[in-house]
């Protein structure tokens, strides 16, 4: 039986002296996508910090592909295959769209081209400086250049964040592509339930840094009533709706 992809055991984690994440056990099987959920400030963003190995390890393992990477340095598990897609977005602004891409594009299914057929925003704006784009065009970059560099496993931390309705459909239709159509293994943090079940095969729900839900995201949109318990949010309220 193949190894999966990722597996959490009982991992701790924080920064300095605070612990923020405390004995998360997941596993993620290639091929799979899984939707981190939770209200502000209950780790969310630090569980995506401990996978990528920016933050202070107090227990437990991470291992990738069967491999052990708990120690691992930060940049070696990059290139091992994991990209990462921050809130801050990370793009170069005084490159051009086309330099953002070429400047990290690794060997692999998704080049250049491939990502200006994901997004034709892009493509359009080629030529133009990272400073001259919108935020929603500055975040579909930030996506194209994690997908150039082909991982393994994508790690998306608030993608829809203060976007305009619009550019958040576009963002999500891409998203449900790569997870869906293209099979690649996705982890994808988001404050707001109804923006993320749809394009995702599982969920957790985080509440003071452990897991106090585990599902598919299928029964969390048929049955939200653990959104309501764990984010206060009633179903309707949250916009769950149904749909791969």
């Amino acid at each position: 039986m193949a190894e999966p992809l990722l597996q959490l055991a009982q991992l701790s984690a924080g920064y300095g002296l605070a612990r923020v994440i405390n004995d998360v056990s997941l596993t993620l099987e290639a091929g799979r996508s899984l939707a981190v959920l939770g209200r502000n400030g209950t780790g969310k963003t630090t569980l995506l910090n401990t996978i990528i190995g920016a933050t202070r390890h107090l227990g437990g393992t991470i291992r990738f592909e069967g491999r052990d990477i708990t120690k691992l340095r930060s940049d070696l598990r990059a290139r091992g295959g994991i990209g990462w897609v921050p809130q801050e977005r990370n793009i170069f602004k005084s490159l051009t769209v086309e330099e953002n891409l070429t400047a990290v594009a690794q060997p692999g299914a998704w080049d250049v081209e491939a990502v200006y057929r994901l997004f034709p925003r892009l493509k359009e704006r080629r030529g133009n400086m990272g400073n001259q784009l919108s935020g929603g065009e500055q975040q579909m970059l930030a996506v194209a250049r994690a997908l150039v560099l082909n991982p393994r496993l994508i790690l998306l931390d608030e993608p829809t964040e203060g976007l305009a309705p619009i550019i958040i459909e576009e963002l999500l239709a891409a998203l449900k592509r790569i997870t869906r159509d293209e099979g690649l293994s996705a982890i994808i943090v988001e404050q707001h339930a109804q923006k993320i079940l749809g394009v995702t095969d599982a969920a957790i729900i985080l509440d003071r840094g452990a897991i106090v839900h585990q599902s598919t995201s299928a029964s969390l949109i048929a049955d939200p009533a653990p959104l309501e318990t764990h984010l206060g949010v009633t179903g309707k309220k949250a916009g769950v709706r149904g749909g791969h």
